[in-house]
C-alpha cells in the first residue's frame, strides 16, 4: 500500500520520501524518480504531509504517530491509511489531534479511484479540506466518513470476505465457484476470496479483531500457517513470487 500511495502522489508531481524499516522491500517498491527511499525517519523532517501505511497493528501505528509528531513541523497533517483503527486513537499519541486526519486509499492504489478520508472529532476543517484537496490531486474521488471502526468500506466489505471463507470452509462450493458467483451476481471486478488474497489475509483478520468481529477458524488457521495472499504469493490462490 505505501509503495502504491507514493507511485500516485509522485504521479501526481509531489516529490515523494518512502521510509520502510527494509532495504528490500524499498528495493522492490520500484520507485519513479521523483521518489526518495530511506530507511531513516529523519528524513522527513521536511516534509509537508505524512502518510502512514504500516501493518494493521495498533501499537506500531502508535508508536510512528509519536516519532512523526516529534519530528515534523507542528503544521504538517499526519494521515493515516489504516483500513479500521479509529483514527481518534492515533491523534492521542500526538500534540497536534487538529492535524490528525484518515486516509484509507483502497487496494491496488494505482488503479482504485476511492480514498475514504475520516475526520475524529477533534480534526480539524482545515485539516479536513487540505486532505480532500490533496486526495482530489492524487486523481482519486475522497469520501468523507466519520470515525468508526472500519469506517464505511471495510465495515460492509470485511464481514461479506469473512462470510465467504465460512462458505468454503463448509464445503458448499469450491474458491472458484465462490468467486465465478460473486462476480457475476453482484457484478463485483473480483470475487471474495481473490479480493481477500490482494487485502492480505493477515490485514483482514487485523480489521475483524479491531472491529470485534469473529474470524473463521480457516482464516485464522492460514495466517498461522503464513500463507497470507498474494504479498506471500500463497493464500487462497497460488500467486508466485510477488516482486511488489
Amino acid at each position: 500500500m505505501g509503495s502504491g500511495i507514493a507511485q500516485v502522489s509522485a504521479a501526481a508531481g509531489f516529490q515523494v520520501w518512502l521510509y520502510d524499516i527494509s532495504k528490500e522491500q524499498l528495493r522492490k517498491a520500484k520507485p519513479l524518480p521523483n521518489i526518495k527511499t530511506t530507511t531513516d525517519l529523519n528524513d522527513f523532517k521536511n516534509c509537508d504531509f505524512c502518510i502512514e501505511a504500516a501493518v494493521e497493528k495498533p501499537e506500531i501505528k502508535y508508536k510512528i504517530f509519536k516519532e512523526l509528531d516529534a519530528l515534523v513541523r507542528p503544521d504538517v497533517i499526519l494521515a493515516s491509511n489504516t483500513s479500521s483503527i479509529p483514527i481518534a486513537q492515533l491523534a492521542k499519541q500526538t500534540r497536534r489531534p487538529d492535524k490528525v486526519i484518515g486516509m484509507h486509499f483502497m487496494n491496488p492504489v494505482p488503479k482504485m479511484q476511492c480514498v475514504e478520508v475520516i475526520r475524529a472529532e477533534r480534526t480539524s476543517r482545515e485539516t479536513l479540506e487540505s486532505t480532500l484537496s490533496f486526495a482530489k490531486k492524487l486523481g482519486k474521488t475522497p469520501v468523507t466518513v466519520k470515525d468508526a471502526p472500519g469506517f464505511v468500506v471495510n465495515r460492509i466489505l470485511i464481514p461479506m470476505l469473512n462470510e465467504a471463507v465460512h462458505v468454503l470452509e463448509e464445503g458448499l462450493a469450491s474458491k472458484e465457484d465462490i468467486d465465478l458467483a460473486m462476480k457475476l451476481s453482484c457484478n463485483h471486478p473480483m470475487g471474495p476470496l481473490t479480493l481477500a488474497d490482494f487485502v492480505g489475509l493477515d490485514t483482514c483478520l487485523y480489521i475483524m479483531e479491531v472491529m470485534g468481529r469473529e474470524p473463521a477458524p480457516l482464516l485464522k488457521k492460514m495466517v498461522a500457517q503464513g500463507k497470507l495472499g498474494r504479498k506471500s504469493g500463497e493464500g487462497f490462490y497460488q500467486w508466485g513470487q510477488v516482486s511488489s
